[in-house]
Order: C-alpha cells, then sequence, then structure tokens
C-alpha cells in the first residue's frame, strides 16, 4: 500500500483543492444532504460539481463522466471533506446505480436517465431490501408479472434511502417463481411518481427519517423499463452491489468519524486510566478500518477487486463509533445523550442492519475466506413457489 500521490495525482489533486477554494462558498452549509427537508441547496450544489468533474469521475465521458480512475475519484472526495463541504446530493444514484445502468442498460435508457442523474436533476433510490428479505436479496416477494406487453408490480420494499426526494428508483422484482430464487428475478427502472407507488417514512430512535417504506400496488411499467433480460435481476443486482463497495472505498475520508471527534469531549478526564484504555481500543478500530479501506483501495488500483472480507470493515466501524459515543456519555453525564452523542447512538442501530447484518457478513466470511462450512441449505436449488414464506 502507498499512499503517496503520483506526480500525476499531486497535480490532479491540485487542480481539484483550487476549484473548491474558488467555489465552496455556492457549498450548503451541512456536509451531508441526508436528514435535510430542502435539498434544493444539495441539488445545486451536485450540478456544479458534476459540471467541474467531480463527481462521476468514473463514468465514460460519452455519459457525463471523466473516464478517470477510482483513485481520481478517492482523491476529489478527499478534498471535498478536506474543505469541508458535502460530496453528490445523490451518492447512491451516482455511486451505483448509474453504473449499473450504464453496464447493463439500452441505449436508450442511457440517453434518457444518466445525465440528469449525474446533475443531481433527478434523484434515484435503491429498491432491494423488503421487510422478509432484508440481507438475503435473492429471497423477495415482491413480484412483477407481464401484462398487457408491460408488466404489473406488486409488493413493498423498505429501508429505502432518499425515496421521498426520488425521480426514480431502481427495483429488482420476482418474475418468476418456477425456478430457484436466484434466477427468477428481473431488474426494473420505476418512476416514484407512477400511479400505485407508495412512498412512507420510517421515523427512527432519533427522530429523523432518512429512510422509507415503499408500496407497489398493480404498479403499470412498459417493458422499456427493464433493465437487463427477465430472469438476469440477479446479475444486474450483483453489479449494483459490487459498484456501492468500490464507491464507499472512494469516500474513505468523509464516511465515518474521525477519533479526534471522541477525544476533544473528554480530554480533561483522561486522567483516568479506565477511559483512556477504552478510548484507545476505539481508536485503534477506527484507524484500522481507514488503512484497510486504503489497503483494499490500493488493490482496485491494481486491477484486483475487494473481497467479501470488506464487510468486517462496516461491522468493525459501527462497533468503535458506538463505544465511542458510549464512552463519551459516560464521562459527561446522561445529559450528554441530549445532543450529538443520543443521535449518534441511536443513528447506529439503523447502520448495524445496512449493507447486511453483523450475522450475515460474519457468515460470509467464515464461508468464503476462513473456508469454514456452509450452513445447510435448501431454499438455493428449490423453486422458489415451494419455499415457505
Amino acid at each position: 500500500m502507498d499512499l503517496t500521490d503520483t506526480p500525476e495525482l499531486a497535480k490532479y489533486r491540485r487542480r481539484v483543492r483550487g476549484w473548491l477554494q474558488e467555489n465552496k462558498a455556492h457549498a450548503p452549509a451541512q456536509t451531508t444532504g441526508l436528514h435535510v427537508r430542502d435539498i434544493e441547496p444539495f441539488r445545486a450544489w451536485q450540478r456544479r460539481l458534476a459540471e467541474a468533474g467531480l463527481v462521476g469521475v468514473t463514468w465514460p465521458r460519452e455519459h457525463g463522466g471523466q473516464g478517470g480512475s477510482m483513485i481520481e475519484q478517492a482523491v476529489a472526495n478527499s478534498e471535498l471533506d478536506r474543505a469541508g463541504v458535502p460530496g453528490a446530493l445523490d451518492i447512491i444514484g451516482v455511486g451505483n446505480l448509474g453504473p449499473t445502468v450504464i453496464a447493463h442498460g439500452t441505449q436508450a435508457q442511457k440517453e434518457r436517465y444518466l445525465r440528469p442523474l449525474l446533475l443531481g436533476d433527478e434523484i434515484w433510490c435503491q429498491l432491494f431490501s423488503e421487510p422478509a428479505a432484508g440481507s438475503d436479496v435473492a429471497g423477495i416477494r415482491t413480484r412483477a408479472i407481464r401484462h398487457d406487453g408491460g408488466w404489473r408490480i406488486n409488493g413493498q420494499k423498505v429501508w429505502t434511502t432518499n425515496a421521498q426526494h426520488a425521480a426514480f428508483g431502481l427495483l429488482l422484482a420476482r418474475t418468476d417463481i418456477d425456478v430457484p430464487k436466484h434466477r427468477g428475478l428481473t431488474m426494473f427502472i420505476v418512476p416514484m411518481k407512477a400511479p400505485g407507488v407508495t412512498v412512507r417514512p420510517l421515523r427512527q430512535l432519533t427522530g429523523a427519517a432518512a429512510f422509507n417504506e415503499v408500496f407497489f400496488d398493480d404498479v403499470e411499467l412498459e417493458d422499456e423499463f427493464r433493465v437487463g433480460e427477465p430472469g438476469e435481476g440477479w446479475t444486474v443486482a450483483m453489479t449494483c452491489l459490487m459498484y456501492e463497495r468500490l464507491n464507499l472505498l472512494t469516500m474513505l475520508d468523509q464516511l465515518g468519524w474521525q477519533p479526534e471527534q471522541f477525544v476533544q469531549p473528554i480530554r480533561d478526564k483522561l486522567q483516568r486510566a479506565d477511559l483512556r484504555q477504552r478510548l484507545a481500543g476505539v481508536i485503534v478500530d477506527m484507524l484500522a478500518v481507514r488503512y484497510t479501506g486504503y489497503r483494499a483501495l490500493s488493490k482496485v488500483a491494481n486491477g484486483d477487486l475487494p473481497g467479501p472480507e470488506a464487510g468486517l470493515g462496516k461491522i468493525t466501524l459501527v462497533d468503535a463509533a458506538t463505544r465511542g459515543a458510549q464512552l463519551v456519555a459516560e464521562a459527561l453525564g446522561p445529559s450528554a445523550l441530549d445532543g450529538e452523542w443520543g443521535f449518534l447512538l441511536g443513528e447506529m442501530q439503523g447502520l448495524r442492519s445496512g449493507g447486511g447484518t453483523d450475522e450475515i457478513v460474519l457468515t460470509t466470511v467464515g464461508e468464503r475466506v476462513l473456508g469454514l462450512p456452509a450452513e445447510p441449505r435448501v431454499d438455493k436449488t428449490a423453486p422458489f413457489r415451494e419455499l415457505p414464506s
């Protein structure tokens, strides 16, 4: 792992830093567009970033990107963090969904959807998880049935970020129940204002409502909204989830928490040896996640892909942030829970499930990295209609 900029990257970093110095006055005051009701300042900022080539850096030039590398996107994101300004409002759309449409969409779909997505004119959401199929993406039950040359969709999705703002969603639905669950899926683009689509906010412990549940009641879609061939939805979904992992690697400096955030509030309490020891454990875990991420990013730069062990970073980071917030609250007293530390502890409960629960991630690492025997399962080969509901 080499964290030193090449001469070309150093030149690129200087250009990004100079542009941000000249333009950061146009940025919203908050550093993230999540949990805000008025997204228009963030939408305008994303357009400015896109026109400067600082989001969608890896997108092909013909779709508005720069044809650049992940390392260049990571440098741009690092400089955004250094300047204290937000990145793209629609990080899921730009980082995961747009690249999936580039990989699997028709030419007409690319021409219609990609540029408005990149500029922030049309926000997107990812419609995968369901109440009975969160970490088990292949277990979804939302159905898409052929109807009058198109498709009729019924079902429910949950934990959908930005659905309240989205113009479109990328929807994974079941189109064949007579084959095993991984083979009977198809991907669709869904206009979120289509008749039969209902978005309801999910109020969290913190009082915020950044996530939503989405209902589909006899939603009619023309076949032109299908992404990929019928029955190939699992392949399209895996492309999307791969881009999600890659996107997160480029955002290492924007995600998570800095160790000093947990040190500063209790600096005058650190004469207590037990606090110092526990705080050291939090800091070590956070630094381990950061540098493990840098190592994975270096692998990608050399042509490799991050393996399933990357999921351990999410578990470690959430656990460290939870312990850190608990430590601060213990040192400062219960009143600390009325502010940012109580909010952080509340947020961690949702993040612990996001991207796969701890149990699912650990099982995957055990089987695919450590070579442990797989758990007995019959649901991979049986037709979906025979699986218990």
